[in-house]
């Protein structure tokens, strides 16, 4: 079945539920029920003196069946057990000989039994699908509130976790006011810009089922935050895709990371010194794979430099996430300095 397909066979299902949900018809209203019943009744026994020459004799229930299940379905057991006598009454007098008397031969007598015995069967039946209909609406119901629990619970634990991180950078921040050492107050000063890059990410980790995350929202935020952080006015950042790209929940934190980190290095060393620029970040994802890429036209990287020999702390935290979920992190220069982080998605981190 094509997707087209699948999404009307979806719809009418839906519809037909919605339908059946309603039932019986007018709960509220038992005058209302028993006139569609008597409308029902009156009807079968219309329609079966019309084909009256048409059907033999040996079929005196024919149009009678449909208008007790109809009132069963519609209106309820009890209204469908009206309609099964009536109909049973009606049958008996017109169209069972001896006809236009309650008299009975043995023939009538056992064709008053199966026509009893398939009423009580179907009105069985129906109130067997009703009682199952509605135990099946309560339990959804209540799958639907834990459901909306839950959601409540994920959101409350990730509001906890972000703002239990953010209050660590803070305590971090203000134990940095008082070290004198530059580079002690320097790896503070990142320790703590980390600790909340993490708590931004969580808050938008909001998905208690585990679903992919796109992946655009979330940098695009991400490197927004980490441009006001830095305080510099003169250096605009663009986050551009191509495709619909996603990343699971246990990638993103680290993927984050790398990114920040990429994000932040550019600003610090790419546009040190007051120096205005651009960085262009792109993100791309095929079946195979998922590759971000930070491009800024600052100064580029120093003379000889070597990703793998690097001292900087925060380069090698993105080259260690990277290669923990199976990727790469990758820092080159030409035009213009391009970092660059390349994911599996066939084979995503667990």
């Amino acid at each position: 079945m094509d997707i087209p397909s699948a999404q009307r066979l979806g719809k009418v299902m839906g519809k037909g539920e919605k339908l059946i949900a309603g039932l019986p018809l007018w709960r509220k209203s038992p005058i209302a029920q028993t006139t569609g019943t008597l409308v029902l009744f009156a009807i079968s026994l219309g329609v079966r003196f019309i084909v009256g020459g048409v059907i033999p004799p040996g079929f005196p229930f024919v149009t009678f069946f449909p208008a007790v299940i109809l009132s069963g379905f519609l209106f309820g057991v009890r209204n469908g057990a009206v309609a099964g006598v009536l109909c049973g009454i009606a049958a008996w007098w017109f169209f069972i000989a001896p006809t236009s008397q309650y008299d009975l031969t043995t023939g009538g007598v056992a064709a008053m039994m199966l026509y009893a015995f398939v009423v009580v069967t179907e009105l069985c039946v129906i109130y067997l699908m009703q009682r199952a209909h509605g135990a099946l609406v309560r339990e959804r119901a209540r799958c639907e509130a834990l459901a909306a629990s839950r959601g409540v619970m994920f959101n409350e634990l990730q509001h906890r976790v972000s703002n239990n991180l953010q209050v660590a950078a803070g305590l971090l921040s203000l134990q940095r006011r008082r070290i004198g050492d530059p580079e002690a107050a320097a790896a503070l000063d990142q320790a703590t810009r980390r600790l909340g890059t993490i708590g931004r990410i969580s808050r938008s980790l909001y998905d208690p089922n585990g679903a992919a995350l796109g992946l655009d929202r979330l940098l695009s935020q991400l490197c927004n935050d980490v441009l006001d952080a830095s305080g510099r006015e003169n250096v605009t950042i663009a986050v551009t895709t191509e495709g619909v790209p996603t990343i699971e929940p246990d990638s993103a934190i680290p993927a984050a990371l790398i990114v920040a980190e990429a994000v932040a290095n550019a600003i610090e060393h790419g546009f040190a010194e007051g120096r205005g620029g651009r960085i262009d970040v792109r993100i791309t994802q095929t079946k195979a794979n998922l590759k971000v890429s930070v491009t800024d036209n600052g100064r580029g990287l120093p003379a000889g430099f070597d990703l793998s020999k690097t001292d900087s702390l925060g380069l090698r935290i993105a080259t260690t996430l990277a290669r923990q979920m199976n990727g790469q992190f990758s820092l080159s220069s030409g035009a213009e300095t391009c970092a660059v982080l390349a994911l599996s998605t066939q084979n995503p981190a667990t």
